[in-house]
């Protein structure tokens, strides 16, 4: 069996013992060379991490295999966490195998495919008027849900080193991953951000790797939480008042990790880049299309973060960059309707095919 991130166990710190260490399998994830979209860019090293084959679809896995080991070790038996999907359903997989009932609050927005996946694992769900989307409900909610964590038997679990530092620490294991691949040479990774988890745990992974690469935070510009202010100098978050933006995962209005994130890039050498919903459609298209990968829309906006940077001229052409798919397209099926509309498949003859062939 796949020792999942407990192969980088001697780097992760305080780490569970081994009989309380859960894996489905999760990382390993394949890092592949782009072959049509950087080229016809001008990009000759472009590289996509396809976090999208761990076992629930998303690099949360590395988050949930991590958090609910810790939650064993420490001999709690009920789980509480937020989720906008991919959270959900990496903890609901991992709780499933510890034996240990999920209960999860859910953002408004969340896609309904999404939340199939949370319950086919048994997950309790309950979807908040206004969260995910009206800061001061979110932070209200997350006010609460700290209370509740504090129960005895409950552990509240949230991708974020502010309120989960050990499940955190699993996600690391991208930049472990990477730093031993490409000659442990990476100039730039390009990474989405709602809260800022995946940046910083990628930055602080890289603390202990031999690469050194400049750290990117990406994000929607209905969510400005973390890149608008590391590109303007700034070394405060702000909340975004509302939060507008359509891509499900990176709808976070609240600073969770945002100005760990934003010194983490800054002492990188990476920058903030904003991009809008439709470009990140637009590439979550593309990537289908002309690179086979099927990415959820977040799973899109590194790339559309790479362009960004590439048509200001912030990055050399001739570098060694990578983009982290976070998360699958069969995680949002609207999405996908978006890409596809207007593409019907009739049904003919076999006469009619084989005349369509020609």
């Amino acid at each position: 069996m796949s020792p999942g991130i407990w192969k980088w166990a001697d780097r992760l710190g305080d780490v569970p013992e081994e009989s309380h260490r859960l894996t489905l399998g999760e990382g390993g994830t394949p890092l592949i060379r782009s072959r049509r979209i950087g080229p016809a860019m001008g990009l000759t090293n472009l590289y996509f991490k396809l976090e999208s084959s761990n076992p629930t679809g998303s690099y949360k896995d590395r988050f949930a295999a991590a958090a609910v080991s810790h939650l064993l070790a420490r001999g709690k038996s009920r789980c509480l966490a937020t989720s906008s999907g991919n959270t959900g359903a990496a903890l609901a997989a991992a709780c499933a195998v510890a034996g240990i009932p999920l209960h999860l609050a859910i953002v408004e927005p969340a896609p309904d495919d999404k939340l199939r996946q949370m319950l086919a694992y048994g997950a309790r769900l309950r979807r908040i008027r206004g969260f995910g989307l009206d800061p001061d409900m979110t932070a209200e909610v997350f006010a609460r849900l700290e209370e509740l964590g504090c129960l005895p038997g409950w552990s509240l679990e949230v991708s974020a080193y502010s309120v989960s530092p050990h499940g955190m620490r699993g996600v690391e294991t991208i930049a472990h991953e990477l730093d031993g691949e490409l000659d442990s040479r990476i100039d730039h990774i390009f990474l989405p951000s709602g809260g800022g988890g995946l940046c910083l745990a990628v930055a602080r992974g890289f603390d202990h790797c031999q690469a050194s690469p400049a750290i990117h935070c990406v994000q929607p510009e209905g969510n400005d939480t973390i890149a608008g202010p590391l590109r303007e100098g700034r070394d405060h978050g702000r909340r975004a008042d509302p939060c507008t933006t359509k891509i499900s995962g990176l709808q976070v209005p609240n600073l969770l990790d945002a100005n760990q994130v934003i010194a983490a890039c800054r002492r990188s050498g990476g920058n903030g880049h904003l991009v809008s919903d439709e470009s990140i459609y637009e590439l979550q298209g593309r990537l289908a299309r002309e690179e086979g990968v099927f990415s959820e829309p977040a799973g899109a906006v590194a790339l559309a973060g790479a362009l960004e940077a590439l048509s200001r001229g912030e990055i050399d052409p001739g570098a060694k960059i990578v983009c982290v798919v976070t998360g699958s397209g069969f995680k949002d099926g609207a999405s996908i309707a978006r890409i596809t509309d207007g593409t019907a498949v009739p049904l003919v003859r076999m006469e009619d095919f084989e005349a369509g062939l020609l």
